[in-house]
């Protein structure tokens, strides 16, 4: 048979996936979650939330050469783990999620801090991966997500949250990084879509000429349980809370086993991604079970956001 090979998906999966599974872990633990990345002194740098033994999360840093091939430090968590200062009883649950920005010659990395008493989103500053400075927590309680903004908006920080629980997504604007104001709901679930029942960030916004590009998860609820998959959407380059474009049609979702079958099972989660000579990286967690990467030119996603296009990798 001829012909072009149909692509089911906008972006296109790395043969090697998974990149990271449970016995890539230099330690025992339970699972491997998802993973923030970005690029330090010509190395990448991935922060990875893996499920220990005893059920709390952690994060942990691996770093590659060529961004397919991730090696551990050890098994000492990246930065602060969960009881380490004055704020321990919010943290008991463990941290993870992390997303990080590069912004002004600083990496900032924000995750999800899990306690009995709730969710909330932490933030850290670093210059090199080793050592950090603390912020005030970027959010209220039950709340989830908080990828950064990589420019200030009009003199102010931007970041977006999710409420949990809750099902849209929200943008917050601060001046100084620890008091948040200015909520904004940019966008909601839509019913009939694939998108119907939840939604939240990925990793941070990507600047495009149309504006931002983000990339998003969506949330279905099907009779054999919730069915999370990817999208884009186009927000205004000056007023990011309004969004120019959105995609219709998802631009990943679980097909191959490994994204099917794992703890959680039909899900692919986004924490980060890399862009190199207009190529997305998206790399994601697969069904809380490992960790991948699926690419695609950035025009066919912004494409798919503004003229509902369906042209692939």
């Amino acid at each position: 048979m001829g012909g072009k090979r149909f692509c089911f998906d906008v972006l296109k999966r790395h043969v090697d996936n998974p990149l990271i599974t449970i016995e890539d872990i230099p330690f025992r633990c339970s699972a491997v979650w998802n993973a923030a990345v970005t690029i330090f002194e010509n190395r990448y740098i991935m922060l990875v939330t893996i499920e220990e033994l005893e059920g709390t999360y952690c994060i942990y840093k691996a770093e590659s050469d060529d961004g397919l091939h991730f090696v551990f430090d050890n098994d000492t968590p990246a930065f602060i783990k969960y009881g380490a200062d004055a704020r321990e009883p919010y943290r008991t649950g463990g941290i993870r999620d992390a997303r990080i920005t590069f912004l002004a010659g600083s990496y900032y990395i924000s995750y999800v801090v899990e306690s009995r008493h709730g969710h909330r989103i932490a933030l850290l500053k670093t210059r090199d991966f080793k050592t950090y400075e603390s912020y005030p927590y970027a959010s209220q309680v039950d709340v989830k997500s908080g990828p950064l903004f990589p420019e200030k908006i009009d003199g102010s920080y931007c970041l977006l949250q999710r409420p949990d629980p809750g099902s849209s997504l929200w943008l917050f604007m601060s001046k100084d990084l620890s008091f948040w104001g200015h909520g904004r709901c940019i966008m909601a679930p839509r019913g009939g879509y694939w998108d119907s029942n939840r939604i939240g960030p990925a990793g941070p916004p990507i600047r495009i000429e149309q504006g931002w590009l983000l990339v998003y998860y969506g949330v279905k609820v099907t009779s054999a349980g919730p069915l999370v998959r990817l999208g884009a959407v186009v927000l205004d380059s000056e007023e990011p809370w309004k969004v120019t474009g959105r995609s219709n049609i998802t631009i990943l979702s679980p097909r191959k086993r490994y994204e099917r079958l794992g703890d959680v099972p039909n899900v692919v989660f986004s924490c980060g991604a890399i862009v190199e000579d207009d190529i997305m990286h998206v790399y994601y967690g697969a069904s809380d079970n490992c960790i991948c990467r699926a690419s695609g030119r950035i025009d066919a996603i912004v494409d798919v956001c503004l003229n509902g296009s369906r042209e692939g990798f």
